[in-house]
């Protein structure tokens, strides 16, 4: 399994996978469930005038795929929060169907968004959009844009989160209050993480030393639990509020910081299309591009709609992955307070991708997965993962 499938298949997620037996499952359900049990409301809907920016019918497919690269979570609820009222969920293929709604304009297609991790066997979004033609969207990180770039080339069109949440985590009594991860990593404590980027990365800043990567993450909080002295991988979004709220045995705060701050500066889960798909669907793109972007502005402007239904269907699939209504609320606020998702600095605009921080993110990650024999070149021109003909320069979050 190569580097970035690897974190894929364990994304922040996996430690949630544990709670299944700390929380209690709900009843197993199967096949099409008609109808939500979320009670969150979506607001008032109007249809959208024929011809105009939000009407996709006539330039659209009559139902938008969208493809997740993990199980429903708050760092996707952009995306969810397309989903309008009388959605339908899909147990047995992990998928949810409604009309996609954008700031309460129905645009006359429908919205399906599938889930990934193990309801697409754990493999990285480029592959299933190449292995299934009728996905239009999925959500691929840039290093992931980076391991598929020779024989699976995606695009990204326009970013939603943009800065990556995750984290390396650690006990602060066990680590003297560390406030970094060379503060806390100093002592040559093993890092423990499911992939080897995140200790290749730090092993090229003289962060850490090649002897403390330990790979053996299977996202269970039980290592960390029992050997505080460790230093672990997370997410921002997820992992503080769940050792302190939701896992009894640890029960109290946890240091971290993130990787973003130390050169894990990829884009995280930007919306992006196979490359030939860039021409190909221009029509649609050019008026579902700027649907995206607002979607994540108005998700956390009100994230109650689209929380409720990561919950609902999280609860529905019974994959083991568990998401708490705590959790969704407390990622959504992170991201702001954290300022996860902002205006691209250098042009003002709300998910435009930035060439020069493209560029630094090949250079950096590029020679790193050809060292470990993920790709065979790391000759891969940046311009070539993005385009932002397609952005909409009006929308920011200001």
């Amino acid at each position: 399994m190569n580097r970035s499938s690897n974190r894929a298949r364990t994304r922040r997620a996996a430690a949630l996978v544990a709670l299944s037996t700390i929380v209690p499952l709900a009843l197993t359900g199967c096949g099409s469930d008609s109808g939500s049990a979320n009670t969150a409301t979506a607001g008032e809907v109007t249809k959208a005038e024929k011809g105009s920016a939000k009407d996709l019918s006539d330039v659209c497919p009559a139902t938008v795929v969208m493809q997740q690269d993990w199980q429903p979570e708050a760092e996707h609820g952009g995306m969810y929060s397309l989903i309008g009222e009388g959605y339908t969920v899909d147990t047995d293929k992990k998928t949810v169907t409604g009309p996609l709604v954008s700031s309460g304009v129905d645009t006359g297609v429908k919205i399906e968004v599938r889930s990934g991790g193990p309801a697409t066997g754990f493999q990285p979004v480029p592959a299933t959009m190449y292995l299934d033609k009728d996905i239009l969207i999925g959500a691929v990180n840039t290093d992931a844009a980076i391991a598929a770039a020779e024989k699976q080339p995606t695009v990204a069109l326009a970013s939603q989160l943009t800065v990556s949440p995750q984290i390396l985590m650690w006990d602060p009594k066990s680590q003297d209050d560390a406030k970094t991860i060379a503060e806390a990593a100093g002592d040559g404590d093993p890092v423990v993480t499911a992939g080897d980027v995140i200790p290749a990365l730090l092993e090229s800043q003289g962060m850490i030393e090649e002897k403390q990567s330990d790979l053996s993450y299977e996202g269970t909080p039980q290592r960390f639990v029992t050997e505080p002295t460790i230093l672990q991988q997370g997410f921002a979004t997820a992992e503080p509020y769940i050792y302190e709220n939701e896992i009894g045995s640890w029960a109290k705060p946890i240091g971290y910081q993130l990787l973003a701050e130390v050169g894990y500066t990829i884009y995280p889960e930007p919306i992006a299309v196979r490359a030939e798909d860039v021409e190909k669907e221009a029509d649609c793109l050019e008026k579902l591009v700027p649907v995206m972007q607002q979607a994540e502005i108005d998700y956390l402007a009100d994230p109650d709609w689209a929380n409720g239904i990561i919950v609902d269907i999280v609860e529905r699939y019974q994959t083991g992955w568990t998401y708490s209504e705590g959790v969704a609320t407390y990622a959504a606020k992170t991201m702001t307070d954290l300022d996860l998702v902002h205006d691209d600095p250098k042009s003002g605009v709300f998910g435009q991708i930035d060439g020069e921080r493209m560029k630094e993110v090949v250079e950096t990650f590029a020679p790193i997965m050809k060292q470990a024999g993920t790709i065979t070149s790391d000759d891969i021109d940046p311009e070539s993962l993005y385009d932002n003909r397609f952005i909409d320069d009006s929308i920011s979050m200001k």
